[in-house]
């Protein structure tokens, strides 16, 4: 197995990958949460997810599948992600897109910290004022148009995603050191469709054939793009990766622009090119720091 440290080039791609199908579900997300109730809606996608990886993993692993050294963080990597899942799904009901996407890249901030403080990743001042950068420009991208809009406590609901989003990802980079990513994934999918279950007779209701499509297309977006995250952080440190996040802004761009035609203007095309400048000169700089002893 890799070590976190090495191919950084894989990792940053595979990141890139995570995040572009990431977009993708958040807008199928806005769509799904008018036509279902939320409950059903992150049953399905938990379910699928476990589904799929038995199906396609569980008879070629066998056992070896369900062999893990970390149990307790496995579970703790669940619970984020469906903390995670659910306070998405409120918060996009309740939150036009631009704002959510606004509180929610605090997010690689909060993680750059946290991989200082958790992890003993050393950050140049240098990436520290990159990250700061790509923040800057993320906001450029997502900035409020038109007249701001009361939300109340609903902005708590993103902020709470942000420390649950964090602390995911940092599990999922200590995880990656010595877990099989399969099994990581298995293990996340199970958490959350046993959780989802317990609780669905409170939300279920019946749902259109076109409804069902729809969840089947989020269960495989979103299992999909975190089975590269994990293949990512095998091979990149967490704050090597952590300026590609905010790549997810520029996919979202795009698919509004394709799917709704809302076509960017210069301002947001500035943001973008700020955005893909920090990130891969972050990388660079990351590239040439020494790297930490084991």
């Amino acid at each position: 197995m890799p070590s976190s440290d090495s191919r950084p080039l894989q990792g940053v791609l595979l990141v890139i990958a995570a995040v572009a199908l990431f977009a993708c579900f958040d807008t199928g997300v806005k769509i799904a949460s008018a036509l279902a109730p939320v409950g059903v809606v992150v049953w399905a996608r938990y379910l699928f997810q476990v589904g799929v990886t038995a199906v396609t993993v569980l008879p070629r692993r066998g056992r070896a599948l369900l062999r893990t050294e970390r149990p307790g963080l496995q579970l703790l990597r669940g619970l984020c992600l469906l903390s995670l899942s659910v306070l998405a799904f409120f918060s996009l009901q309740v939150m036009p897109v631009g704002e959510f996407t606004a509180i929610v890249m605090l997010t690689p901030l909060l993680i750059t910290l946290l991989a200082a403080l958790t992890l003993g990743e050393r950050i140049s001042a240098w990436r520290w004022l990159l990250l700061a950068g790509g923040m800057a420009g993320a906001l450029i991208v997502i900035r409020p148009k038109g007249e701001a809009q009361d939300l109340g406590w609903a902005a708590l609901l993103p902020l709470g995603l942000v420390v649950s989003n964090a602390l995911f990802q940092l599990i999922t980079s200590r995880l990656a050191r010595t877990e099989d990513p399969a099994t990581t994934h298995f293990y996340t999918g199970l958490t959350g469709a046993l959780l989802t279950s317990a609780a669905l007779p409170w939300s279920w209701q019946q749902l259109s054939p076109t409804t069902w499509a729809l969840l089947a297309l989020l269960g495989a977006l979103s299992s999909s793009g975190h089975f590269l995250l994990i293949l990512g952080y095998m091979r990149a440190r967490a704050a090597t990766l952590t300026p590609f996040l905010y790549f997810q802004i520029v996919f979202a761009t795009l698919v509004g622009w394709i799917g709704f035609g809302h076509a960017p203007d210069a301002l947001t095309l500035l943001g973008i090119a700020i955005i893909t400048g920090c990130g891969t000169l972050g990388t660079w700089l990351a590239s040439r720091e020494p790297t930490p002893a084991r």
